[in-house]
């Protein structure tokens, strides 16, 4: 049996950054992916947007993960050379009503350390985006856009540099925890072409969609730790011509969904996105379908034009589509994220990663180091 000191299941962006890191503190870790690729699930199917911590409740980990993340992917990025634009960002107010709800999170993003937000009338907001239609707006000057297969190749060079490595075509099928003081290492479980075991001190399930269902088949692992899965769905779709505007544009967000927004890749192209599609209770068994449905584009076309009526008829393409991994049902308020160590589950050398949707591609540096204190004797929640 092969033996490491940790493994991270899991190469997308928040398994790249856990494994960089634990590999950057001297342990031999491995990151094991069931794809053909890094990063084709969450990490590659997002908005690409580097948030600056608006939305979350004060103290939780999204709040404090995402503020203090977003200041190390900027300095990452350019200390990498990772592409990325920090373009700013307006949150608007479409009718008069919705003015209060920008007082409101001026309030909670201070209350997150977010200091640096300008409150805008509506002549204010028109005059930096002039095809803008807004009662009101915020804006976020640190709030940017980033290559993310750039991000994940740069954590996985650094994770290669420490001696670490990715083994693709991997899928871990059970993990077999160690259970008393006679054992000092768990057991994987690894199928593919070449089925094996591979025993590790430390084991980091960063699986994403599969994350809960990997924690079921977890022996020695209280199930009662495991939350249910559940899968909702954003199609995305992309502006013919050219870009309205220079910076992305945001409703008022509801609840865990920031509303269907205006965002620019780095090469200056708008796309709007994502809607919200919740799939069936047993989406988490099925095969993905990303299709992006061409008829989804009659609702984009009505709530892009509360904030730019300019909009026109077909001038709308189907992009792409991502899955985000949620831990509540439809009809729930979103929960925070969930990074379980030994002091939630009494699972020692086991850190699981539930519901890790928006903001963890910006928080992704700060998760890994999260989870590392998370591994710490005692360590818990704060």
């Amino acid at each position: 049996m092969e033996e490491v000191d940790a493994v991270v299941v899991g190469a997308g962006v928040i398994g790249l950054a856990t494994a960089r890191a634990l590999a950057q503190r001297g342990l031999d870790t491995i990151v094991l992916e069931s794809e053909t690729a890094i990063g084709t699930g969450v990490s590659s199917r997002n908005s690409e947007v580097i948030h600056a911590g608006l939305y979350y409740p004060a103290g939780s980990l999204k709040a404090r993960l995402c503020v203090t993340g977003r200041q190390q992917l900027y300095a990452f990025c350019e200390s990498h050379g990772v592409p990325h634009q920090r373009c700013g960002k307006l949150v608007v107010a479409t009718d008069e009503l919705q003015v209060a709800g920008l007082d409101a999170l001026m309030k909670k993003a201070a209350a997150n350390g977010v200091h640096d937000l300008k409150r805008l009338s509506a002549a204010e907001a028109i005059a930096m985006e002039p095809q803008l239609a807004c009662t009101g707006a915020i804006l976020s000057p640190s709030t940017g856009i980033i290559d993310s297969h750039a991000l994940m190749l740069a954590l996985q060079g650094d994770l290669q540099a420490a001696g670490g490595d990715v083994a693709l075509l991997s899928p871990v099928e059970r993990i077999r925890c160690r259970t008393n003081e006679h054992e000092d290492r768990h057991v994987l479980h690894v199928g593919g072409d070449q089925p094996m075991e591979l025993a590790a001190r430390i084991v980091v399930n960063a699986a994403g969609l599969w994350a809960p269902k990997l924690a079921v088949a977890t022996e020695g692992l209280d199930k009662s730790h495991v939350p249910t899965a559940h899968f909702s769905k954003g199609c995305y779709f992309s502006l013919a011509g050219r870009a309205p505007f220079s910076r992305l544009v945001y409703p008022l967000p509801q609840d865990a969904w920031l509303g269907v927004h205006l965002t620019l890749d780095l090469g200056g192209q708008a796309r709007f996105g994502p809607d919200v599609e919740w799939l069936a209770d047993d989406a988490a068994g099925q095969p993905l379908d990303y299709t992006v449905d061409p008829a989804r584009a009659a609702g984009f076309y009505a709530d892009v034009r509360r904030y730019w009526p300019g909009l026109r008829d077909g001038a709308l393409q189907p992009a792409y589509s991502g899955i985000r991994p949620k831990i509540h049902r439809p009809d729930e308020p979103a929960p925070d994220w969930r990074i379980d160590g030994p002091a939630e589950h009494g699972v020692a050398g086991l850190v699981n990663l539930f519901g890790i949707e928006s903001p963890g591609l910006t928080s992704c540096l700060a998760i890994a180091d999260e989870v590392v204190a998370r591994l710490r004797p005692g360590a818990g929640n704060r």
